[in-house]
C-alpha cells in the first residue's frame, strides 16, 4: 500500500521527518517496502516564463521559444506543443535532467537545425497525469526559477506491507491511527457532516438485498445534476499518483480516494443505464457480465451481484460492471456503498481468478460500522468537485453491529509478550486505539477490528504500540553439555534414503502439496480426497494423494524445456481423510524415471529409455537403504489403475504389508497429464516398512565366515508365467542355514524348452560353519533344493 506524507499528514498532525515515520512503522508492525522521493525524479526541472514564441524556420508544428528561467540569460527552446505561446508560465527540462515517463536524459541539441536548450514539459512526461496535449500551464502568480518539486509540493511516497490481520490499516486513516497510538503525533478524525437530501426528496430507485447472507447491508443514494466532464481537484489526483492509481474522472477518482483514505470501497452507477429496483441477490447459473477490466465472466448462484430488472452491473465487492459505469455524459448517478460476506468475496475471486482492490479490502473485512459515514464523506467529495443535489438514502439490511468483549489479564503482556509494560500504558495504548477498556479490564474491540479474537490479541496490539524493538532476544534453555542428537528416527531413514538416492543419480524435487482436483482423483484409488475450503488458487484445492503427479509435472516442465531424460525423486507426505474425517499424512518417496536413460551414442547407438526392471531396481535399492528386509519381499501384482498392468508390480511384506509399488505408468495416466511415454513411477511407502528391533549403541562386531563358501548351479524347467522371484525364494527357503544366497543368472525359452515352460537357471550360494561340507550334506541340501522348488511346479532338467 502506498501514500504520500502529505496524504499522512491530512489525518496526523506530527513533525516527525520520513526516516522517523518509517522506523516508527517498522516498530509498530507494518513493514516498509521502500520510500519514493518524486522530488528526486524532479531534479533539473523548474518553474519558467515564456518571454518570446516565434515559428521554427524549417519546420510547420515547431516554435522557437525564448525562456526566462530566473537566473541567468534566457534561454532558447525549441517546442511543438499547441499552447506555447509567450507570456505563459511552465515547466522546463534543464540539459541533464531525466524524463520521468521515460527515461531521456535531456541535452543541449539541434533540432531541425536551431539549438534547443531542454524542453518544456507536459503533464504525462512528468507522470503527473495522462494530459499530454499540450504543455503545463502554471498560474501567474507561479515564482519563475523556483525547482517545479519545491512548487508542485512533491511529498515522498512510503509504500508498506499491510499483514492480511490488519485491514482497518489498508487506507490512510488507519496507519495515521496506529502511529498516533505510537506516539508520533495527534490523530486527526475526520469531521463527517450528514448529507441529507437538498431538496430532491426521497430516492427514485428502490435498494434492496435479497442475500441478506453476502451482503447484510446494502445503502445507497442518488445525486442529480452532476457534471463529470471536468478532471477531480489537483490534490486529489496528486494524492491517488502517489498510492499508484491513474486519475480517471472526477467520479470514479472520488470512489477511489474513499478507499485509499479511509479503506472502504464504493461504488458509482450511471442512473440512466439502470432500469427498475437495483438489489442485491445471489447470481443465476450461467449468468454472464462484463466487468470494468473489458473481461466477461460467468458467474454461479454461489456469487452475490448488484443487478438491475435487465442486468448484472457488479460483481459485488470485487469488480463493477462495464455497462453502467460513469462517463463524461452522466449527469445523474446512483451511489452504493455496501457491507458484503468476507468469506463470499474471497471464494467469487478465487473462482473467478479476479483480483482488485476492493476485493482485497472485503475479503479481509472492512469496517460494518463505517457506511454512513463512508456515503456521507463520499457525497461531500461529488457534490464538492462535480456538484449536484443528493436525494435522501436508503438503507436496505443491517450490517453487522455486535461488537467482540474480550477479558483481558494485563500481566499477560509480560508471560506472552516478553516484556514488562504498566498496566497505565496498556490501557492508553487500548484506548488510543479505539478499544474500550472497563475497570476490569473487560475490552470491547471496534468493528473494524475483525483480528481480534481472544486476549493474545490484544497482547500483540499492547506490544507492537510498545514497540517490538523493546522485546530482548533471549536464548532458549538448554542441557549443558554434549548437546543430544533431536532428530526423530522418521528424519534420519529420510536423511539416508536422500543420500541413498542422490547417490544413484536421481534429483531431488520439491512439488506442491496442493493438485487440481482432477489430477488427485486420478490417483486417489478410491480414498477420500482432502480438498481444501479456501486454497490459494482452484488450481491448487486438493491435497495429493501421490506424490508421482508433482513429479510427473516436473518432468514434463524438463521435457518441454529440451532435456532428454529425468530423474526426479521426493520425500514428503501425501494426504487423505481418516474415517473419523480427520486428516492423515503419510510419509512417502516418489521417484519418476522419464525420457533417455542412456542418450545415443557410438558405443550403444540409440537412445535407450527406462523400463519396469529400472524401476525395480530402484525401489529395491532404496528400500534396502531404508531398512527394509528385502531379502523377504514378495513381488505381487495390482500396483493400481494409474499403473500399466503387465508392466507393473509391488512389493510386499506377507499379502497384505504393500512397502512399494513400481513400473510403468499406464497410457491413459500419461494422456491425463499431457506427458509422453513410457515413464516409469516408484512409490515407497515408509510408514509400511517395520521398525528396527531394539539393538544397543554399538553396532555388532564384524566377523568373516572362516571357511571359504561354495556355489551350486540348478537349471529347472518351470510353467512359462511362473515368478522367477517366486522360485528363488523357494530355494533360499529349502535350507535357511546352510543357504545364504540365491540368485537367478539365464532363463531361456527355445529348442530343447517343452511348450508351456521356461528354463531358469538358478544360482546357489552355501556356507559352511564350523566345517567343511561333505558331499553326502551337499547331495542332501541340493534335494532339499530340488524338492522346495518342486512346489512351485519345478523339476531339475536333466
Amino acid at each position: 500500500m502506498k501514500f504520500s506524507l502529505e496524504w499522512l499528514k491530512y489525518f496526523l498532525d506530527t513533525d516527525a521527518g520520513v526516516a522517523d515515520i518509517a522506523a516508527a512503522l517498522n516498530r509498530i508492525g507494518h513493514e516498509v517496502e521502500g520510500i519514493e522521493d518524486p522530488a528526486d525524479r524532479l531534479a533539473g526541472f523548474r518553474v519558467a516564463k515564456v518571454l518570446t514564441a516565434d515559428k521554427h524556420p524549417d519546420a510547420d508544428k515547431l516554435q522557437v521559444l525564448t525562456v526566462d528561467t530566473g537566473e541567468g540569460d534566457p534561454l532558447q527552446v525549441v517546442c511543438g506543443a499547441p499552447n506555447a505561446r509567450a507570456g505563459m508560465k511552465g515547466v522546463l527540462g534543464l540539459p541533464g535532467a531525466v524524463v520521468p515517463a521515460n527515461g531521456m536524459e535531456l541535452r543541449k541539441s539541434a533540432i531541425r537545425g536551431v539549438e534547443s536548450n531542454g524542453m518544456m514539459c507536459s503533464v504525462r512526461e512528468l507522470e503527473l497525469g495522462e494530459e499530454h496535449d499540450g504543455i503545463i500551464e502554471l498560474p501567474e502568480d507561479a515564482p519563475v526559477g523556483q525547482t517545479f518539486a519545491d512548487y508542485h509540493d512533491a511529498s515522498p511516497v512510503f509504500d508498506v506491507a499491510i499483514t492480511p490481520n490488519r485491514p482497518d490499516c489498508m487506507g490512510v486513516q488507519g496507519i495515521a491511527r496506529d502511529l498516533a497510538a505510537a506516539g508520533l503525533g495527534t490523530f486527526k478524525p475526520v469531521e463527517v457532516t450528514a448529507m441529507e437530501g437538498e431538496g430532491e426528496g426521497a430516492c427514485p430507485v428502490e435498494i434492496r438485498t435479497d442475500d441478506p447472507e453476502g451482503c447484510p447491508a446494502f445503502y445507497g443514494r442518488v445525486i442529480r445534476g452532476v457534471d463529470n466532464t471536468k478532471p477531480s481537484p489537483e490534490w486529489m489526483q496528486r494524492r491517488l499518483i502517489a498510492a499508484g492509481q491513474r486519475p480517471i474522472s472526477a467520479l470514479v477518482d472520488a470512489t477511489n480516494y474513499l478507499m485509499l483514505a479511509f479503506g472502504r470501497p464504493a461504488h458509482v452507477y450511471d442512473l440512466a443505464k439502470l432500469s427498475g429496483p437495483v438489489v442485491a441477490r445471489r447470481a443465476k447459473n450461467g449468468e454472464r457480465v462484463e466487468a470494468l477490466n473489458e473481461k466477461t465472466y460467468t458467474l454461479d448462484d454461489t456469487m452475490t451481484v448488484i443487478a438491475d430488472d435487465n442486468d448484472v452491473h457488479d460483481i459485488a465487492g470485487i469488480m463493477g460492471g462495464e455497462h453502467s459505469g460513469a462517463t463524461a455524459a452522466t449527469t445523474d448517478v446512483l451511489l452504493e456503498i455496501a457491507y458484503f460476506d468476507p468469506e463470499r468475496i474471497g471464494v467469487t475471486g478465487r473462482k473467478l481468478g479476479l483480483a482488485s482492490d476492493a476485493r482485497t479490502r472485503f475479503e479481509r473485512g472492512v469496517d460494518p460500522a463505517f457506511l454512513d459515514d463512508g456515503l456521507a464523506i463520499l457525497t461531500s467529495l461529488i457534490l464538492k468537485t462535480c456538484g449536484g443535489k443528493p436525494t435522501e438514502i436508503v438503507r436496505a439490511g443491517t450490517p453487522p453491529t455486535d461488537a467482540r468483549a474480550v477479558a483481558f489479564d494485563p500481566r499477560l503482556t509480560s508471560r506472552l509478550g516478553g516484556v514488562d509494560v504498566a498496566q497505565d500504558e496498556q490501557r492508553a495504548i487500548l484506548e488510543a486505539l479505539d478499544f474500550q477498556v472497563g475497570d476490569d479490564w473487560q475490552v470491547t474491540c471496534p468493528l473494524r477490528r475483525h483480528d481480534i479474537e481472544g486476549p493474545a490479541d490484544l497482547v500483540e496490539e499492547v506490544v507492537r504500540i510498545h514497540g517490538l524493538d523493546h522485546v530482548e532476544s533471549v536464548a532458549l534453555p538448554r542441557v549443558e553439555g554434549v548437546a543430544r542428537p533431536t532428530a526423530s528416527p522418521l528424519q534420519k531413514q529420510e536423511r539416508k534414503l536422500r543420500r541413498a538416492a542422490a547417490a544413484r543419480g536421481l534429483n531431488e524435487a520439491v512439488t506442491w502439496s496442493f493438485l487440481p482436483t482432477a489430477d488427485a482423483e486420478h490417483f486417489a484409488d478410491g480414498a477420500q480426497l482432502w480438498v481444501l475450503d479456501n486454497p490459494i488458487s482452484e488450481d491448487m484445492k486438493a491435497m495429493r494423494p501421490s506424490l508421482v503427479p508433482g513429479l510427473l509435472s516436473a518432468a514434463k516442465r524438463n521435457a518441454d524445456r529440451g532435456a532428454d531424460g529425468s530423474r526426479l525423486f521426493e520425500i514428503g507426505r501425501r494426504y487423505f481423510r481418516g474415517k473419523d474425517g480427520a486428516s492423515d499424512e503419510k510419509p512417502t518417496l516418489g521417484v519418476v524415471l522419464a525420457g533417455n536413460k542412456t542418450s545415443r551414442g557410438w558405443a550403444n547407438g540409440k537412445a535407450q529409455g527406462f523400463d519396469a526392471y529400472d524401476a525395480k531396481g530402484e525401489a529395491v535399492a532404496l528400500l534396502e537403504a531404508a531398512g527394509a528386509p528385502v531379502a523377504n519381499l514378495m513381488v505381487m501384482g495390482e500396483a493400481g489403475d494409474q499403473f500399466h498392468p503387465g508392466q507393473s508390480a509391488t512389493l510386499r511384506l506377507g499379502p497384505k504389508n504393500v512397502l512399494a509399488r513400481f513400473g510403468a505408468l499406464h497410457p491413459k495416466t500419461l494422456k491425463a497429464f499431457d506427458v509422453d511415454g513410457p515413464v516409469m513411477a516408484v512409490e515407497i511407502f515408509l510408514d509400511s516398512i517395520p521398525a528396527k528391533k531394539g539393538a544397543g549403541f554399538a553396532r555388532a562386531h564384524y566377523a568373516p565366515p572362516a571357511l571359504q563358501s561354495l556355489t551350486r548351479d540348478f537349471a529347472f524347467l518351470v510353467p512359462a508365467d511362473l515368478a522367477a522371484g517366486d522360485l528363488v525364494k523357494a530355494v533360499r527357503g529349502a535350507d535357511k542355514k546352510a543357504i545364504v544366497s540365491a540368485r537367478v543368472f539365464d532363463v531361456f525359452e527355445g529348442q530343447g524348452v517343452p511348450e508351456g515352460k521356461k528354463s531358469v537357471a538358478v544360482e546357489v550360494t552355501l556356507q559352511p560353519g564350523e566345517k567343511s561340507f561333505t558331499d553326502a550334506e551337499i547331495k542332501a541340501i541340493s534335494d532339499k533344493v530340488v524338492a522346495s522348488a518342486g512346489k512351485q511346479g519345478a523339476e531339475l532338467r536333466g
